[in-house]
């Protein structure tokens, strides 16, 4: 990994010297735009609407209008501030952890000791694990002043980019402001069907079938050119929802929680015999016509 900004973190009295790095990368397949005529590279160009050069970005300054009025900053400018010109990572309290709502947490980053001993930055840590706090600060980044979050992720200072509170919206939604009413049972289902779902989370049990599935299908163009068949290269026909359905919210529940409890209670020897069941049956099966309920 490279150290995207240099600086240290200002904890009371204590100066602990720390390297930022990206805690996050993206593994999304790279694509650009082309002609869809003559597959021609599709590209922009930054042209100036006075004398219709292109520009180059070390030529590009940045302004603000307001009635009229321009004012143009230049890069000398923006650096000017003060700000822009901090490398401290302010710690300005400590609170608990419960108390940020998740809503304003943007970007995280590793920081890392840049010091030959890193006793401070161990003292910080170790502090944040025993007070189980988290350490509100203030920094400067990519010409923003900006909130932060420093907590503990294994055995690394974590720092993670906080929203202004200003920038967080309220949800006012005139669809919730009517009574609602939730009966006993309707609840008592969907807590069974949240039971049956429980599990422990581990995030590499997921994977982005988007991304997958792109990649599949770039491998088999580039084998078969534009004459592939999608039901040949995904193994199935493109999806269809079931949709039409009329269904009230109690038959959704008991039908979810009947098909969970069905999954749960399949071992290997009903999955071997399914498998070894006729066609017929199958078939009988797969006619049967739905029942159609309609909401009460």
């Amino acid at each position: 990994m490279r150290a995207i900004w240099k600086g240290s973190i200002a904890f009371g009295l204590v100066n602990v010297p720390v390297k930022l790095y990206s805690a996050t990368e993206d593994h999304d397949v790279s694509l650009h735009q082309v002609h869809n005529k003559d597959g021609g590279r599709i590209r922009y160009q930054r042209k100036c609407e006075i004398c219709a050069s292109v520009v180059d970005y070390e030529d590009i300054d940045k302004a603000y209008e307001e009635e009229g009025r321009t004012v143009v900053l230049s890069a000398a400018d923006l650096k000017s501030l003060p700000a822009e010109n901090s490398r401290e990572i302010e710690v300005v309290e400590f609170v608990p952890a419960e108390q940020l709502d998740p809503i304003m947490y943007e970007r995280p980053y590793y920081l890392e000791p840049d010091s030959k001993s890193p006793k401070a930055y161990m003292l910080l840590l170790r502090t944040l694990q025993d007070t189980e706090r988290v350490a509100i600060v203030q920094y400067a980044l990519r010409q923003k002043t900006r909130l932060g979050a420093l907590r503990v992720r294994g055995d690394v200072l974590m720092l993670q980019s906080l929203l202004w509170d200003d920038e967080v919206r309220e949800a006012n939604f005139p669809s919730l402001e009517t009574d609602v009413k939730i009966s006993d049972k309707e609840l008592e289902m969907s807590s069974a069907l949240v039971d049956s779902m429980a599990r422990d989370f581990e995030p590499e049990q997921y994977t982005d079938n988007y991304q997958v599935q792109l990649r599949q299908l770039i491998a088999a163009k580039l084998e078969k050119g534009d004459s592939i068949d999608t039901e040949e290269t995904f193994g199935v026909a493109a999806s269809e929802g079931e949709g039409g359905e009329v269904i009230d919210l109690m038959e959704a529940l008991k039908r979810s929680l009947d098909k969970k409890r069905g999954k749960a209670s399949a071992g290997p020897s009903d999955e071997s015999s399914a498998e070894g069941s006729d066609d017929g049956a199958k078939a009988k099966a797969a006619s049967k016509p739905r029942a159609r309920v309609k909401k009460a």
